[in-house]
């Protein structure tokens, strides 16, 4: 199957320390003294390990008492079950009772649970997010005292207002008796709200692992592929093009509410398993044990399929089943709609085909992860998403599919971006065809949720500007923006501009509400940027910290402080601003066709980041060059060159220089030729 983007992998040694820990897990060990620790690293890199390690010092040495772990949902439990650390060398196991682990099934009330853990003696509990927020709302910060609390898929919290995760991280930080572990694969959200508010962010120490320092240490998997595929008509007459039923498949059905959902979401499923049996159900029995699927293939093999989509009293089953799942031939491929994304282990999984595009670039990443586990004889990783033909123009589409190969890299070195936007008429199923007032769905891929409403997709079409006149001539937004010391980002767009919005808009709800305020400040972000940038450049005489007349609406801007409204895209990484082209070439595939790309290996992945680095510093090329010596002297003794990640803020001002001076000799050599 052809690639879109193959990152070459296996170019250094993996190394276990003495202690039995991975690069990336002895980084974060080494920070483990921070009472709030955030690990940014990718899916697969080790980090519910490199949790217990920090949890068992924290008990053993720091005088913590208690260990939570919170997963967004119950089948990522499982990463945290009782493991063997002392054979490693680590001076304790991590040991989880089935009594505290309360993502398994069955067992009572969860809050009560978690009561009941806070008053034992065993000192670790692994439970859902949802369930850790019950908690907290009833019990309050104070019963966490002298408690670890590790989120696990961190960007779920949200700096917004009505984030209750984010309410409850702020309330313990406030409370400051507990220390919290935050994980991620991919901090960043696709929309316009941080994860963090900046004053929180500035109190958790970061570590950071990027994708390319993932694949350089693996043993086993050394190139993992990312494409995109058209088809026309229905996505169950073409899934059997790009499904190699010889590799261990992980199949994400489309969203339910999607224009690509062609039947009921247990039909879909049916439709796939009939194919898979050669249309004959007589081959498909479910197991009575482990409720997987057994379904004799015509050639003679049989595939085993677990069936997450069902939502009947079998999935508890599947679940427990898939805990269990440890070897090769244990299981074939998983069927998903919601689930099998963020945080679940299937080491085994080759391929990641995902049906329908995705409107979170964190999604993506997430379904990326799943199949990037390094396993012993899997070679090849395969990430395919399976997409309605568009019938935009070709090169249109193939620039849009550029950016989001661009999105998708800076994501995999631990950058934020806000995802591009596929803004495309895609071809209906036969079966909508010849309505001619339909010629086609609109797919919206960015940050944003596609609006769910008619009303609200009209005031973001055709109103913003109306309302940005209203949200701009407020008169507690002036104030705010006059006092920006009084009044944090946060603040700003999650209190004052919705008061705004609900006065104009009475009539709509609160999501239609909050739909257009993302909307609203994705478009004021990107745009008074460069208002502000112009307004800047013409006013060299202004001293810092005095206002700018001009952007937008009459919006006073400060040099020092910017605009608060666009505070936030600084957080983000401007894509235009990437010059590179990833596409390769454009090949038929069955009445479609499919984009393909450029080999994407290590060194590219390096440079990329660099190009990020060097464009976001405040540093010019005379400064970067003051610090050559310096940096040739970190290589000399460190025989590797300084990482921008590092804890070190020397090591990490030698790392930006460098990546400004490769960016400045690119530059150069392209010149030249």
């Amino acid at each position: 199957m052809p690639n879109l983007i193959t990152h070459v992998c296996g170019t250094s040694t993996s190394s276990i320390n003495s202690m039995g820990m991975r690069e990336m897990q002895a980084r974060a060990y080494d920070a483990r003294n921070a009472n709030y620790l955030l690990i940014k690293a990718p899916p697969a890199s080790g980090k519910s390990r490199a949790l217990m390690y920090i949890a068992l010092d924290k008990i053993a040495h720091q005088g913590l008492r208690k260990v939570i772990v919170a997963v967004p949902e119950r089948s990522i439990g499982g990463s945290f079950k009782t493991t063997p650390l002392k054979p490693g060398g680590f001076f304790a196991d991590w040991s989880i009772t089935s009594q505290y682990n309360l993502t398994t099934a069955g067992g009572g009330h969860k809050t009560a649970a978690v009561e009941d853990f806070l008053r034992s003696e065993e000192s670790t509990l692994v439970c859902t997010h949802a369930t850790l927020r019950f908690a907290y709302e009833k019990l309050g910060a104070a019963a966490f005292a002298d408690c670890v609390i590790a989120i696990d898929e961190f960007h779920h919290t949200s700096a917004d207002a009505e984030s209750k995760l984010g309410e409850l991280v702020r309330g313990l930080m406030a409370d400051g008796r507990s220390h919290i572990i935050a994980m991620t694969g991919s901090y960043f959200r696709g929309d316009t709200i941080p994860v963090l508010r900046p004053e929180d962010e500035v109190r958790f120490t970061r570590v950071t692992f990027t994708y390319y320092e993932q694949l350089a240490g693996y043993e086993y998997l050394k190139t993992l592929g990312i494409g995109y595929h058209f088809y026309q008509g229905s996505y169950l007459d073409s899934i059997g093009a790009v499904l190699d039923t010889s590799k261990k498949t992980i199949i994400h059905i489309p969203h339910v509410n999607s224009a690509e959902t062609p039947e009921e979401k247990t039909i879909q499923v049916d439709r796939i398993l009939d194919q898979l049996s050669g249309g004959d159900a007589s081959r498909i029995v479910r197991d009575e044990k482990t409720h997987f699927y057994h379904v004799a293939m015509p050639d003679g093999r049989t595939l085993i399929v677990a069936d997450l989509v069902d939502d009947s009293p079998y999935r508890d089953g599947v679940l427990e089943s898939l805990r269990s799942v440890e070897n090769k031939g244990d299981l074939d491929i998983i069927i998903a709609l919601g689930m099998a994304k963020e945080g679940f282990d299937w080491i085994w999984c080759e391929h990641v085909l995902t049906v329908g595009y995705r409107n979170s670039m964190t999604e993506v990443v997430q379904i990326i992860g799943r199949a990037t586990r390094d396993a012993p004889a899997k070679s090849h990783a395969q990430f395919t998403n399976l997409v309605a033909q568009p019938i935009d123009d070709q090169s249109t589409v193939t620039g849009a599919v550029n950016d989001m190969l661009k999105a998708i890299s800076v994501s995999l070195v631990m950058e934020q971006v806000l995802a591009p936007n596929f803004n495309f008429q895609t071809r209906l199923p036969e079966k909508t065809q010849a309505d001619p007032l339909k010629p086609g769905v609109p797919i919206l891929i960015n940050g944003l949720q596609e609006p769910s409403t008619d009303r609200v997709r009209e005031i973001v079409q055709d109103q913003l500007d109306e309302l940005k006149v209203h949200i701009f001539n407020d008169q507690h937004i002036q104030t705010a923006i006059v006092h920006p010391e009084a009044f944090t980002p946060a603040e700003i767009n999650t209190v004052l501009v919705p008061r705004v919005i609900e006065r104009v808009y009475p009539d709509l709800s609160d999501q239609e509400r909050n739909e257009i305020r993302h909307a609203l400040l994705l478009d004021v972000n990107f745009k008074n940027e460069t208002a502000l940038d112009v307004e800047a450049n013409e006013q060299q005489e202004a001293l810092p910290g005095e206002p700018l007349s001009g952007g937008a609406g009459g919006l006073e801007l400060r040099l020092d402080g910017e605009n608060v409204l666009v505070r936030l895209a600084r957080k983000f990484v401007n894509l235009n601003e990437l010059s590179i082209d990833l596409i390769d070439s454009i090949n038929p595939f069955q009445h479609a066709y499919e984009i393909l790309a450029k080999n994407l290996n290590e060194n590219v992945l390096r440079t990329i980041h660099g190009t990020v680095i060097a464009g976001r510093l405040p540093m010019t090329e005379d400064e970067a060059a003051l610090l050559w010596v310096p940096i040739n002297n970190f290589v000399r003794d460190k025989q590797r060159e300084p990482n921008p990640n590092a804890q070190d803020p020397r090591e990490q001002r030698l790392a930006h220089a460098l990546a400004i001076i490769k960016a400045a000799k690119r530059r150069a050599d392209a010149q030249a030729v």
